[in-house]
């Protein structure tokens, strides 16, 4: 009589408490989600940082072109050295026509980037944005979209 009274006052789910059966079960459904969620996000903005320094590179390479380039109408110019080279040079890495984006999405119609001529420093600035494409991580933490901004300027030498 008094081990059922005992029991019944521990109540039913004395067990559960005491035991340390489904322990490590237990913890690991609280961490798991929490482990994934965070290796997730830093894969996440690992790609961010990777996409960003291709743009940089893609930046770098079209401004050393143009810094390189003659204005048209003076001397003997050449006539393949054009804005929309120097866009391809950012974008695809070569001239050459048929070859993958830097970046996914940067860059598909060559309208990404704007190239501002000589100015009175003698510089030449090459800007671009682009807008981020992030998994659905992104939009289940309620973080909105990311732009990435860069430019690059470079100093006019000519040919």
């Amino acid at each position: 009589m008094i081990i059922a009274l005992r029991n019944l006052v521990r109540g039913p789910f004395h067990h559960f408490r005491s035991g340390e059966d489904g322990a490590v079960l237990t913890e690991a459904l609280v961490a798991v989600p929490f482990v994934t969620l965070f290796a997730a996000g830093i894969l996440e903005f690992g790609n961010i940082f990777w996409q960003r320094m291709q743009i940089d590179a893609g930046l770098r390479d079209a401004g050393r072109y143009m810094a390189r380039c003659r204005p048209a109408g003076t001397g003997s110019y050449d006539p393949t050295c054009t804005e929309e080279t120097a866009k391809r040079i950012a974008f695809y890495g070569t001239q050459a026509s048929g070859a993958a984006l830097r970046v996914p999405g940067w860059g598909d119609n060559l309208t990404d980037i704007t190239i501002v001529p000589v100015d009175a420093n003698g510089t030449i600035t090459v800007q671009t944005s682009h807008l981020y494409r992030s998994s659905p991580i992104f939009s289940w933490l309620g973080i909105d979209a990311i732009t990435i901004s860069s430019s690059h300027e470079e100093r006019y030498i000519g040919w």
